[in-house]
This record gives C-alpha cells, structure tokens and sequence, in this order.
C-alpha cells in the first residue's frame, strides 16, 4: 500500500516540466502515456444494473475516508443487503512479489509483502492478480466487523466495465481507493504505480462473508463474484 501525497505528486511532475523531461523507468526509458485496453466483460452482471443498485447511500462507517493524504474526507462506506460499497478514485498497489512491473524501480512506494497471502504463503502477485486495499479497521470503519475478509470478492467498475477482484491487502486507516496493477490494466486505466490511476469514477462493491480459495485464483474469483452479483441484484 502506497501513501502518496498530492504535494509529492504536484512537486514531481513540476519538476519533470522544468526540466523538459518525461516520467522514466529504470533503464531511463520514457513510458508511453497511452491508456491500456481494456479486456472483454467479466462474468454476465452489466456494469449497468450493478451501479443501478448502488445509487444511494446508506452510510455504515463512523466517518468518510479521504482519497489521498492532502485531500478532505468525502467518501463514506455504504451498506447494502449482502455487500458494502464505496465510490471512489483508484490509486495503484504494486505491492507484494517483485516483479518486472512491480519493484522498487518502478514504484517509490513499493513493499514486498501484502496483507494477505496466497495459498503457498507468498504475498499476492499485484501485475497478474486483480485485488482491492481495504482501509486498516479503525475507529471509522473495521472491514472485519462488516464481514470483509481477506479473498472476499469484489466488483470494481469502471467506464461501464466490471472487473472482479479480491481483497488482498490493507492500507492506511484514514484513506480508500486503490487497487492493484492487474485490475487497473483490465478496467483499462493506466497501471503505472507512480503516474497512473484514476482520479474518480470507481465503484468497489464488496462481498460480505465470500472468500476465494485460493485467493490467487482468478477464474474462481470470476466464477464466485458473478454467482454473487446475481444474488446482488435480487436482493436489493
């Protein structure tokens, strides 16, 4: 889990523009600033009729998280039957195993381990596997209390696309919206940890009491997270 602030960002990019140079890589490479494609539509559940039901908010934390450090707390945590939702922005988690996309070399914010672990003990792969940052339990919200766990399913959509993912790691306790690299580059927003994102527009509805297993699994995630969003829509 990252922590990024918008000081650091603003501070950054007015330096590369003084200087009259692009963001680069290890190799001193400019990344390209074209935004991924994104992949065909998971599972049978329109982005549509998900957000349908996602409309009002009937708040269950104690408070509102900020989406970085420097901005106000806007965004609370919603409670529907059978899920809790927020909308938010998507920052980007690269952390976890090392990789060629996700490493101290690509990510200043880089950690080596996640929240949760897959079956065999290592931490989540975040370039391959689509997973969500819950908040840390706090006094404003415990993600536990509420019947999130670590492997539970989630709908993140974006642009009228649905990705499902896990949740698999935790992050600071006063901030939400963030993802891994795998789900940003399926929903088809710029993956990079330390440019890319999404300034608003994604919505994380989170399954209670569901867990993938295993959790690096995500056909299974597909599978479950589908069955759910159907039950969703009944439901509410």
């Amino acid at each position: 889990m990252r922590l990024r602030t918008l000081t650091l960002a603003a501070a950054s990019g007015a330096a590369l523009l003084a200087a009259g140079v692009l963001p680069a890589n290890a190799s001193g490479t400019a990344r390209p600033a074209t935004a991924r494609p994104a992949t065909a539509q998971e599972g049978s559940v329109s982005a549509a009729d998900l957000l349908a039901k996602v409309t009002s908010c009937s708040q269950i934390s104690n408070g509102k998280y900020k989406t970085d450090d420097e901005t106000s707390a806007t965004v609370p945590v919603c409670g529907k039957n059978g899920a809790v939702f927020w909308k938010a922005d998507m920052d980007i988690d690269c952390d976890g195993q090392r990789t060629s996309k996700c490493s101290e070399s690509t990510d200043p914010w880089y950690q080596d381990d996640t929240a949760f672990h897959q079956s065999d003990g290592k931490p989540l792969r975040a370039d391959s596997l689509p997973y969500v940052v819950v908040p840390s339990s706090s006094s404003i919200w415990n993600y536990s209390s509420a019947g999130i766990k670590g492997g539970g399913v989630v709908a993140v959509i974006y642009n009228n696309k649905v990705e499902y993912a896990v949740v698999g790691d935790t992050g600071p306790t006063k901030i939400i919206g963030e993802a891994s690299y795998a789900t940003a580059n399926a929903l088809g927003i710029d993956p990079d940890p330390e440019t890319g994102g999404a300034d608003s527009g994604v919505t994380y509805i989170l399954f209670k009491n569901s867990q993938v297993s295993p959790i690096e699994s995500h056909s299974a995630a597909v599978t479950l997270g589908d069955k759910l969003a159907k039950q969703f829509l009944a439901n509410n």
